[in-house]
C-alpha cells in the first residue's frame, strides 16, 4: 500500500509553519528529549495560557490531574554519497533526500495511569539503489504504551510499561533507539523499572519488528527476541555506574563463520563522569551462548577520555575514544568470537559510519567547539583495523559485509569528519557535515576497484 508522498510534504509545511509560530511565542523552556515520552509538562499547569502552553498542557478535569499534551516533528536530510561500498558494490554517485514526521499525544490519567502514543513516517526519494531498511517506512505506529505507576513516593518509584516502545540504554553501544538514521527502532513487549533514590533498575522483554517500508506493515517477530536487566547508580564519589545483562536471540544470522540461530548473552559494565572539565567514559562487555552448534566466546572494551576547557573563549573539548571488539578467531571450526552489538547506535564512530562495531580496533580523536551556546563544531578522525584477520569487516548495523580470511592485511582505512550543527532556536536546527573515508590495506586488497568515498549530509529539524 502506497500514501501519496505529497501528503507529506503538506504536513511539513504545516510543521514548518507552526514551528515558525512557536518561535515567536514567549512561552516557558523545556529541552526535547531523544525519546519524546519522557517529557512531563505538568509544570506548565499555572503558566500563563501561550498559544504553546495550551498545546502542551491540556487539562481535562477541574483539579487538573488528567491532562494531555501534543508534540511533534519534521525532519528533512539531503544526503550524497560518492562510493558509499568504496567501489564494491554501489553506484559512484548517489544523492538522495530522507523526510520524517512525527506526531505524538501524551494523556495522563491522575498520578497511576499514563497512555502515550505515537505515529511516524519515514520517507525515501531519489536513492539509485532503492531505500535501505534504514532509509524508509511510510507510516507505522512508534510508540503505544500504557503506563501504571502503583507505588509513587518521594525517594522511590515503581513503574511498569507495557506495549509498543523505544528504548535506549547507556552510551548507546548495545541498545539504541538509533537516532542517526531516518527510521528509529522500536519494541513490542513489556518493562518494569524501580527507581529508589539514585539507583534504578529496569527489567525488560520485547519482540522486534520486520520493518517494511509500506503503510502500517511492519510484522511481528513472534518470538521474544531481546530481554533484560539494565541498573545504573548516579552520583557516587568515585563516578556513576551502569551493570547490565542483555539477552537475545536471532535466526540465520551471517557471520564469517557462516550462517545460523543465535542465543546470545551479554553481562558489562559501565563507568563514566565529568568533574572539572574531565570526563571519562569506559564500559566492557562479554558475551557467551550458542552459534548453531558451536560456543559463543566474545567480548568489547571502550574507553572515551576527554578535557573541555570550561573558562576559555568557546570552550573547546578535546577528546580521544578507543575500542577493542572481538572478531572470529578461526573461520569454519564451529565455534564464534564475533562480537555483536545487538542494536547499536549508528553514529558511534562518526555521523555517518561505514564500519559497524564488529572485529574491530579502532583510535577516535575528536574535538568540539562551541560557539555562543548556538553553534557546535566538530572535528573528527578514525583509523581503523581489524581485530582479527580471520574475519571481516561488518556494517554500521552489525550485519556482515566483507569476507576477511583471505587476507592477512589489517588496516581497514580512515575517516575524516567535519560537522556544524546550529540551534537556530529552542525549536529548529540545522547541521550539515562532510565525511571522506580513505581506504587502507585491506580494503585496496579485497575490492579490486576500490575507490575512497565522500560522504555530505544536510539536516533540518523542528521539534515542538
Amino acid at each position: 500500500m502506497k500514501l501519496p508522498k505529497t501528503i507529506f510534504y503538506r504536513l511539513y509545511l504545516l510543521i514548518v509553519v507552526t514551528g515558525l509560530c512557536l518561535v515567536a511565542a514567549n512561552s516557558l523552556g523545556q529541552s526535547f528529549q531523544l525519546m519524546r515520552y519522557d517529557e512531563d509538562y505538568y509544570y506548565l499547569k499555572d503558566s500563563t495560557r501561550s498559544f504553546y502552553n495550551r498545546i502542551k498542557f491540556i487539562p481535562l478535569s477541574h483539579k487538573k490531574k488528567i491532562y494531555m499534551s501534543f508534540g511533534g516533528e519534521a525532519r528533512q536530510e539531503f544526503a550524497a554519497f560518492d562510493n558509499e561500498d568504496w567501489g564494491a558494490h554501489s553506484t559512484d554517485e548517489d544523492n538522495f533526500l530522507l523526510q520524517r514526521y512525527d506526531l505524538h499525544l501524551d494523556i495522563h490519567l491522575g498520578d497511576i495511569v499514563r497512555i502515550f502514543g505515537q505515529i511516524r513516517s519515514a520517507l525515501e526519494e531519489g536513492r539509485k539503489t532503492g531505500p535501505r531498511p534504514i532509509d524508509e517506512d511510510e507510516l507505522n505506529i512508534q510508540n503505544l504504551f500504557i503506563d501504571i505507576t502503583p507505588l509513587r513516593r518521594t525517594h522511590d518509584t515503581l513503574l511498569f510499561r507495557i506495549g509498543r516502545q523505544e528504548i535506549d540504554y547507556g552510551s548507546e553501544r548495545l541498545i539504541s533507539v538509533r537516532e542517526g538514521p531516518n527510521v528509529r527502532i522500536y519494541f513490542d513487549g513489556a518493562k518494569v523499572r524501580y527507581t529508589w533514590r539514585n539507583l534504578s533498575i529496569d527489567g525488560f522483554a520485547m519482540m522486534g519488528e520486520n520493518v517494511n517500508p509500506g503503510v502500517f506493515d511492519n510484522t511481528f517477530t513472534k518470538q521474544l527476541n531481546l530481554w533484560g536487566v539494565y541498573s545504573t547508580l548516579l552520583k557516587l564519589k568515585a563516578g556513576n555506574i551502569d551493570l547490565y545483562y542483555l539477552g537475545i536471540y536471532r535466526d540465520s544470522v551471517i557471520y564469517e563463520e557462516g550462517v545460523g540461530n543465535e542465543l546470545r548473552h551479554t553481562i558489562g559494565s559501565r563507568f563514566w563522569n565529568t568533574i572539572s572539565g574531565f570526563s571519562y567514559n569506559i564500559e566492557g562487555a562479554y558475551q557467551a551462548g550458542k552459534f548453531d552448534n558451536g560456543k559463543i566466546s566474545a567480548w568489547t572494551a571502550s574507553f572515551d577520555l576527554g578535557y573541555t576547557f570550561n573558562n576559555t573563549l568557546f570552550k573547546p573539548s578535546i577528546n580521544v575514544r578507543n575500542d577493542y571488539i572481538s572478531g572470529d578467531k578461526r573461520a569454519g571450526d564451529g565455534s564464534l568470537q564475533t562480537f555483536n552489538p545487538l542494536y547499536p547506535q549508528g553514529g558511534y564512530f562518526g555521523f555517518d559510519p561505514q564500519i559497524g562495531p564488529v572485529n574491530l580496533i579502532d583510535i577516535h580523536p575528536y574535538y568540539i567547539m562551541n560557539f555562543f551556546n548556538r553553534v557546535t563544531l566538530k572535528v573528527e578522525g578514525v583509523f581503523n583495523w581489524r581485530y582479527s584477520l580471520q574475519d571481516g569487516v561488518y556494517r554500521p548495523s552489525g550485519a556482515y559485509f566483507l569476507a576477511g580470511a583471505s587476507s592477512d592485511k589489517r588496516y581497514i582505512g580512515t575517516s575524516f569528519l567535519i560537522s556544524a550543527a546550529y540551534a537556530i532556536n529552542r525549536f529548529i536546527t540545522l547541521s550539515s557535515g562532510v565525511q571522506y573515508f580513505k581506504t587502507g590495506v585491506f580494503l585496496d586488497e579485497v575490492i579490486p576497484t576500490h575507490k575512497d568515498a565522500l560522504f555530505w549530509d544536510t539536516r533540518l529539524g523542528i521539534m515542538f
